[in-house]
């Protein structure tokens, strides 16, 4: 427990912050930016406060507030922070500041209206918000409340504040796109609702609770599950997970539960486009590492194979999409399914190295995402077009842009030396120790990267300048301020992740020890016998 509410502060500062934004006079357009990234950054230095103040060889939960909720259901208001959360809220907190601040003229773009500014960024704010007490959740009905409630904000960024247009054909599939985004992710937060409510009746059945009620706290929970007293048959708890499981799947988005995904990144503005996909959908990952194999590790085990065959069919299907796309803006879209098919690899191999890898993946991939995707927002925001057949020889006319894009387009293929290759040995290495056949089918879509992401500079930043390309003008300072820091840590967490490996060492040790997995034994041959035919190995 701690006194002071770290934790409350830190989710509570943006709410407060979009309400104040949106009661700020409709004439003060400029000055509901400045709020708004102002309060960005200032929960992002407390994050930073919280990342110094954290002791990775603590406790496992850090800065936990226990108050009541709803005592007579046994839930809580209970939050705390974990090193995998940890890594996760840097991120968000350093990604969001970036993001009002590549978007500082969207509103110019999105429509019409004399508050449309304030609602834009107040949205921004909210979403952050219900993004991060889902990390610090340990409640499971509050994580579940706020892992809902976030699709409302996000829905309306990308329905109401897409590229603003005159053809009513593309207005449509905008309105259409966060139809579908919304769709699909009720849907399976639906279904996870039924196994939350599940879940709390086998605690009650079980007298987990205070009075031998039921409770929704997620330590009483874990503690159950790895022990041996949630005394639910074996049936039961795979349902439970299956429930959680899916709405994780959609979110993240699992193939083939991924389709909303494309069509809402191109819909919305590049930067509510990287919120969704590089903050708000590792809310997706993050479940499945912590309340999919913490709650049930006996059905995670038993369903692993199958879930980490559909990863590696994301993997490579993204992939080859990629491949084939003619919008730049959908093509990113695509390999971003297949990123997430390697951080799911990772954590259902259920090794140390496959689940540090993943966890870093999901910082990783946030980075690169958003540097790649904000470039060519910025590209396409020039031209008028997002597709790819208009532009040619950009570098020509605006060398630092095509620069930078190419430095986040080798990130996105996992150049070494750059931050997500890291990452993507260690997913493969742990899953290679546990499930050779994936990984290596895995490690094909390296190369599959390597055609979408240089064929891709190559139509769009070489060769001679296409007619009106002419025009096209090098990144401004504010874009720069965005770039920048994103090139810098792609770079920085290249060559030296050890800053964020030891937040996140730590969790996913006792993440194993909680479910019980162990890294698996190497192979090695026996003396004398491994040169002889037909040698025996262990």
């Amino acid at each position: 427990m701690t006194d002071f509410p770290w934790l409350t502060i830190l989710w509570l500062a943006p709410v407060l912050g979009a309400v104040v934004v949106l009661v700020l006079p409709a004439g003060q357009r400029l000055l509901a930016r400045i709020l708004a990234l102002s309060v960005s950054l200032a929960v992002l230095i407390l994050a930073v406060v919280l990342a110094v103040r954290f002791d990775p060889g603590g406790a496992q939960y850090q800065f936990v507030e226990d108050h009541e909720w709803i005592p007579a259901f046994g839930a809580g208001y209970t939050v705390g922070l974990d090193g995998i959360a940890l890594a996760l809220v840097l991120l968000t907190t350093a990604l969001v500041p970036l993001l009002i601040l590549a978007g500082w003229r969207d509103d110019r773009e999105v429509g019409s209206g004399r508050r449309v500014a304030h609602t834009y960024v107040a949205l921004t704010l909210l979403v952050e918000a219900m993004v991060l007490i889902s990390f610090v959740s340990l409640d499971i009905l509050l994580f579940y409340v706020f892992f809902e409630a976030m699709l409302i904000p996000m829905y309306f960024l990308i329905g109401g504040f897409g590229p603003r247009s005159a053809d009513a054909q593309l207005r449509q599939q905008r309105s259409r796109a966060a139809v579908k985004f919304l769709l699909y992710n009720l849907f399976g937060g639906l279904i996870m609702l039924a196994a939350v409510i599940g879940l709390y009746v086998v605690t009650a059945r079980d007298g987990l609770g205070e009075g031998g009620s039921g409770t929704f706290d997620f330590r009483v929970v874990v503690a159950a599950a790895n022990s041996g007293q949630l005394g639910a048959a074996p049936a039961v708890l795979n349902a439970l997970f299956l429930g959680f499981m899916f709405a994780f799947a959609v979110k993240a988005p699992l193939w083939p539960l991924h389709t909303w995904l494309p069509d809402a990144a191109v819909a919305a503005t590049p930067s509510s486009a990287v919120l969704m996909m590089a903050v708000v959908d590792k809310v997706g990952t993050f479940g499945m590492l912590r309340y999919c194999l913490m709650l049930f590790p006996g059905a995670s085990d038993t369903y692993a194979p199958l879930v980490i065959t559909l990863a590696v069919i994301g993997i490579i299907y993204g992939a080859l999409l990629a491949i084939g796309q003619t919008d730049v803006m959908r093509l990113i879209a695509y390999t971003s399914i297949s990123h997430f098919g390697f951080i799911i690899l990772g954590i259902f191999a259920m090794t140390s190295q496959g689940q540090t890898g993943a966890t870093l993946y999901m910082v990783n991939h946030g980075i690169s995402t958003a540097a790649l995707f904000l470039i060519a927002g910025f590209l396409v925001s020039r031209k008028g077009t997002r597709l790819i057949a208009d532009f040619g020889g950009v570098q020509k006319v605006a060398p630092v842009l095509a620069g930078t894009f190419l430095i986040a387009g080798l990130a996105t293929l996992s150049l070494p030396g750059l931050a997500p290759f890291v990452s993507e040995f260690l997913v493969l290495v742990g899953t290679f120790s546990r499930y050779q056949f994936a990984a290596v089918v895995a490690t094909g879509a390296l190369v599959l990267a390597a055609v979408y992401v240089l064929w891709l500079y190559q139509r769009m930043m070489t060769g001679p300048v296409k007619e009106g390309n002419e025009r096209l003008y090098d990144l401004v300072p504010r874009e720069l301020a965005v770039v920048v820091p994103l090139i810098a840590a792609l770079l920085f967490l290249g060559v030296y992740p050890k800053p964020v490996l030891n937040f996140i060492n730590p969790a996913v040790s006792q993440t194993l020890t909680t479910i019980g997995k162990h890294d698996p034994a190497p192979t090695i041959p026996e003396a004398g016998k491994a040169d002889q035919p037909g040698g025996a190995h262990k």
